[in-house]
């Protein structure tokens, strides 16, 4: 079986993402052939500094050819960074660096040489600055994509938060029918095609108890009327459910995603049931991106205490 590679940008370039990759690689048995697009110097100090034998084969990406039959378990293709030093502060210093490594990835990715992709973390406040609120925004402005959901998955329970990365005070108007629409089309296409069943899909109220002592209430005016919308078009769609309880267990366990008004009303509770056992998931993408559910937490540097696990869940969801 052949299986085509996994294209990793590596992301910030003090983040914990290379002590979670060397040992993700070094311990978890991976078909397919990995592609890593970061700094050689960079991955070599980290390599030294963890005291790991991980090798890897070096891709001369300026001649624009790939030869997937030449691929090795790793292999790298180097973007140079002047500032390579082991542990330092993220700053924007590294902007222009990760955008050479997301172009890079892009261009491979839409040469069809592969269709998956993991980013590292990425600071937000740093590179993607006012100009993107999130990766995913910033991936579907890249390859513009109209319609993406954010998912952040295990094969338990999923969640996808309707609004992104988005401060509480904007949320309410963006909640719209359409989007609503759009995010329940685009989840459920994916998961036909990524796990061959439709899904079970619970969508949460904004207002707490789905009630509001407002005059004009989103939970009646835009979210019910959505539910029946796409009830009639066959989608195995619920709700509005007050948020506070479609998590208990008995509720949960009826539901595939959960797909909730805002960032915190679904990624809090799913990573309090899963912790690190869970990817983010972006969909509606023309490729599968996948990336780790936790930032680059600049604390955890050097100290080789961080937790590999949802790293490898995404190599594995990759992993065919």
């Amino acid at each position: 079986m052949n299986y085509k590679p996994i294209i990793i940008v590596a992301g910030e370039p003090n983040s914990i993402f290379f002590e979670i990759f060397i040992k993700t690689i070094i311990k978890k048995n991976i078909k397919s052939p990995i592609i890593l697009i970061c700094s050689k110097k960079l991955l070599q100090k980290q390599i030294k500094f963890f005291k790991s034998r991980l090798k890897f084969q070096e891709i001369d990406y300026s001649k624009k050819k790939i030869k997937i039959n030449k691929l090795k378990k790793l292999n790298l293709i180097d973007i140079k960074y002047d500032q390579d030093k082991l542990f330092e502060k993220i700053t924007n210093n590294s902007n222009e660096y990760l955008t050479k490594c997301f172009k890079v990835a892009l261009e491979i990715l839409k040469k069809k040489i592969s269709n998956k992709f993991i980013n590292g973390p990425i600071s937000k406040k740093n590179f993607l600055n006012k100009n993107y609120i999130g990766i995913t925004e910033y991936l579907a402005k890249k390859t513009k994509s109209k319609n993406v959901s954010m998912i952040i998955h295990n094969k338990l329970l999923s969640v996808s938060p309707l609004t992104t990365h988005l401060p509480l005070k904007y949320v309410s108007k963006k909640i719209t029918k359409s989007k609503i629409i759009n995010n329940i089309q685009t989840i459920s296409y994916f998961w036909r095609k990524r796990f061959n069943k439709k899904p079970k899909i619970a969508i949460t109220g904004l207002n707490p108890h789905c009630e509001s002592i407002d005059i004009y209430n989103e939970d009646e005016k835009v979210i019910k009327p959505s539910v029946k919308f796409l009830q009639k078009k066959n989608y195995h769609v619920s709700g509005p459910y007050p948020a506070d309880t479609i998590f208990l267990k008995n509720n949960r366990n009826k539901f595939d995603v959960i797909v909730g008004m805002y960032h915190d009303q679904v990624l809090t509770p799913v990573k309090t049931l899963f912790e690190y056992d869970a990817i983010n998931v972006t969909v509606g993408l023309p490729f599968i991106r996948v990336s780790p559910d936790h930032g680059p937490n600049e604390q955890m540097l050097g100290k080789n205490t961080s937790n590999p696990l949802s790293l490898y869940r995404c190599l594995q969801f990759l992993d065919f």
